[in-house]
């Protein structure tokens, strides 16, 4: 896969290494401040499913650009970016099964005096759990789109 000639994968890989911190920091702001939470729900869906729709396109090209790039026998610094690419996406799919759950599950008050945004809260002990998955995947996110990008940058650059 192409555009004017150059690589898909290298160019929406940028896309990912922008959006997944961003749903991360958006998720755990979402998670942890319980008055922001009517202004956060839905920017942090939409982050988070752009995000994993970047992370999907880039495991799909880049295999596509394996293929292309390496037909008999492929270097193990690209082999290790390819299996931490899959570990992320994986990772990226439950990531968003999370923040979709806690955007259903976690309530709190609106800021707005009409109370538009506001919803019920849970038991406590959803409403923590929902948190504790919510920075836990979060972490797990950004941990392993450093770890992907990292052995990239090595298969590409070399060290």
């Amino acid at each position: 896969m192409e555009i004017n000639g150059l690589p898909v994968h290298p160019l929406i890989v940028h896309a990912a290494v922008v959006l997944l911190p961003m749903a991360a920091v958006l998720a755990s702001v979402h998670a942890c401040v319980t008055r922001w939470r009517w202004a956060t729900r839905w920017p942090t869906v939409a982050v988070t499913a752009a995000g994993l729709g970047t992370v999907v396109l880039a495991y799909f090209s880049g295999k596509d650009f394996i293929e292309q790039r390496y037909p008999e026998e492929v270097p193990s610094a690209v082999l290790l970016h390819e299996e931490r690419g899959e570990i992320l996406l994986w990772v990226t799919v439950v990531f968003t099964l999370v923040v979709l759950l806690a955007a259903w599950g976690l309530g709190g008050p609106s800021a707005l005096a009409s109370g538009w945004g506001a919803r019920g809260r849970h038991d406590g002990l959803v409403e923590w759990s929902l948190v504790g998955m919510v920075l836990f995947f979060a972490l797990a996110v950004l941990l392993m789109a450093f770890a992907t990008g990292e052995a990239g940058a090595r298969a590409v650059w070399g060290g």
